[in-house]
């Protein structure tokens, strides 16, 4: 039996970076890029490297080039703390699986360090392969809270849980991460959106002006540890962001959003250090009349157009920086299809 597993990159459209600080976020995944997982039943238990892992240069060029892609540790680490954490996850709630071992192989063409979840994709599409292999069923919302755990008890890596809920669920989101809400029921409140609601989006990226998640959070979870006001009141701002864009949606009022999604980048750069190169991508598009703000925690950026002549304009002007584009293929499920 060969077992094939892909999850998708996710993009916030609105309220991010709140997710990890009980905030609201809407967010979706999109089928443009995947990270897709193969596992097959072996003598020994395996895990293949893949091109993220590589570890032999044809100079120091290339090495530094892989280091800014790839970043310094590459896949074969989030398999092993996702093994780790699934078979800790059965044993926990007495999930008997069969004494088998198996092959484990990834392949990934999302761009990294870009914010767009490539990571916790890896992740999911590896649960999602263990869980048919050994036969095990995982509702969404605790898929989500598992790869989470991976990610932030196992390997330390601060990230909030809005990229896993939506790519647990495949379906655009509505989270509320409510204190009180999650402590008493171990995860948020999570609504799906109608897709056909949604107005056009753009997603636009440079790979080689990519950034670590940890920059974001590891500095804005130090600052909202201590107590700091300005963030205190920029995470309010954002959910309340959210909550404005949910109603829009819900009620056909799609010409209200861009003025969210424009706000929400702006309340972030008054309290975050923004890139020069993230800067200008999202100074272009708001030039050409999109809207823009981040997908996740810094790198590429999501927005509004109003219609093929804006979109090809803005793709014009955007090689000229070497920035790609595109239009992201919302991921649907049919179980949440109105």
């Amino acid at each position: 039996m060969i077992i094939h597993t892909k999850s998708y990159p996710r993009a916030a459209i609105i309220g991010n970076p709140s997710d990890g600080y009980h905030g609201k976020t809407i967010a979706f995944v999109f089928s443009n890029f995947s990270a897709n997982v193969t596992l097959f039943e072996s003598p020994e238990l395996e895990l293949t490297p893949a091109a993220l892992d590589l570890n032999i240069f044809a100079n120091i060029d290339q090495l530094v080039a892989h280091v800014n892609y790839s970043g310094y540790y590459g896949g074969i680490r989030l398999l092993k703390a996702m093994i780790k954490v699934f078979y800790e996850y059965c044993k926990a709630n007495k999930i008997e699986i069969e004494d088998k071992n198996f092959t484990m192989r990834y392949f990934t063409d999302i761009p990294q360090r870009l914010g767009l979840a490539g990571s916790s994709a890896i992740i999911t599409a590896g649960i999602k392969a263990l869980m048919q292999f050994y036969g095990v069923t995982i509702n969404p919302a605790q898929l989500a809270n598992l790869v989470w755990s991976v990610e932030i008890h196992e390997l330390g890596i601060s990230a909030g849980l809005q990229d896993r809920v939506a790519q647990a669920y495949e379906h655009p989101v509505f989270m509320d991460f409510d204190k009180d809400y999650m402590e008493e029921h171990g995860y948020g409140k999570y609504d799906p959106i109608d897709p056909d609601k949604l107005p056009n989006f753009f997603i636009a990226y440079k790979r080689e002006d990519s950034e670590g998640s940890e920059v974001t959070h590891n500095s804005l979870r130090t600052r909202h540890k201590n107590g700091d006001q300005e963030v205190l009141e920029a995470i309010e701002e954002w959910s309340g962001l959210s909550v404005k864009m949910k109603n829009c949606i819900s009620q056909g009022k799609p010409e209200l959003i861009p003025e969210f999604m424009n706000r929400n980048f702006d309340l972030r750069s008054q309290i975050l250090r923004i890139k020069a190169g993230h800067q200008r991508m999202v100074d272009i598009a708001r030039n050409t009349g999109a809207s823009a703000k981040f997908t996740g925690s810094g790198g590429a950026i999501i927005g509004t157009y109003s219609d093929n002549t804006m979109f090809n304009i803005l793709k014009i002007k955007l090689k000229k920086h070497g920035i790609d584009i595109l239009k992201p293929k919302i991921v649907t499920n049919k179980l949440f299809k109105k």
